[in-house]
């Protein structure tokens, strides 16, 4: 029996912005990564979101990322580990202020871009996010790209581990992502990510752009929900796994 886990980024408006459509999303995913306030997002906005995932029985996890709202966190920032851990902590205390006022049970942590894209590669920076994970609550999943330098922190750590994998992107015969400036690390073709999704879940395998076969594990697959079109993928991809005899489920009802 396979079972998959759907996240999506949401929360990330801020106020008079807004981003996504999260109401709209949380129909077909299990788990929602929800901005704290850094590189998106703003407390309304994170009490909002949260009341609408847990009315819609999605699983919740902080997804902090570097104090960069003009960036979207999304570019790389040095930091050292102690900075890394308190930026961590800070922003999981934010999103579980709120989830306490509803006695939820935060699921996950996943950092947002930046922060993520490094900590893949870095296992310094990988071995300060799993640590301050770990000594807010070991109970916590760290969810990071599979097979990362992330992922390895949060086991030695002695954390449960998600391996998230993307739809939509291409990866290096490292199983890094090709970055975002690269032509070629998107893929626009709903049939051909769909296919590349089940094949990431049933066999573990996916094709890196020199055409070489590596393995992945896929406990979370990643889907964007930004645009009407995106919406239409999320939905569609949740059918085609389902169709596959795939279930779909939050992480912490199979992560062992």
């Amino acid at each position: 029996m396979y079972k998959v886990d759907l996240n999506s980024d949401l929360g990330e408006s801020f106020g008079s912005y807004n981003l996504g459509m999260d109401e709209d999303v949380l129909k077909y995913i299990s788990s929602a990564n929800i901005a704290c306030g850094w590189h998106a997002g703003d407390p309304l906005v994170i009490d909002k979101t949260v009341e609408a995932a847990y009315r819609a029985n999605v699983s919740i996890g902080a997804h902090p990322g570097f104090p960069d709202l003009m960036g979207f966190g999304r570019r790389e920032i040095n930091v050292t580990k102690e900075e890394a851990k308190t930026y961590v902590k800070y922003q999981i205390g934010a999103l579980w202020a709120f989830m306490q006022k509803r006695g939820i049970k935060m699921q996950h942590v996943k950092p947002h871009g930046g922060l993520y894209n490094m900590a893949a590669k870095d296992p310094v920076l990988a071995k300060a996010i799993a640590e301050a994970i770990y000594e807010t609550d070991k109970d916590l999943i760290l969810m990071g790209l599979a097979n990362s330098e992330l992922t390895k922190a949060g086991i030695e750590a002695g954390l449960r581990v998600a391996n998230e994998v993307f739809a939509d992107r291409a990866y290096n015969p490292d199983g890094t992502l090709v970055s975002r400036k690269l032509e070629g690390s998107m893929i626009h073709d709903k049939t051909l990510a769909i296919s590349r999704v089940i094949r990431m879940v049933k066999e573990k395998k996916v094709e890196a752009v020199n055409g070489e076969d590596i393995d992945i594990n896929a406990d979370s697959i990643c889907v964007h929900g930004d645009n009407p079109m995106a919406v239409e993928f999320v939905n569609t991809i949740r059918t085609a796994l389902e169709s596959e005899g795939i279930i779909i489920a939050p992480i912490k009802d199979f992560l062992l």
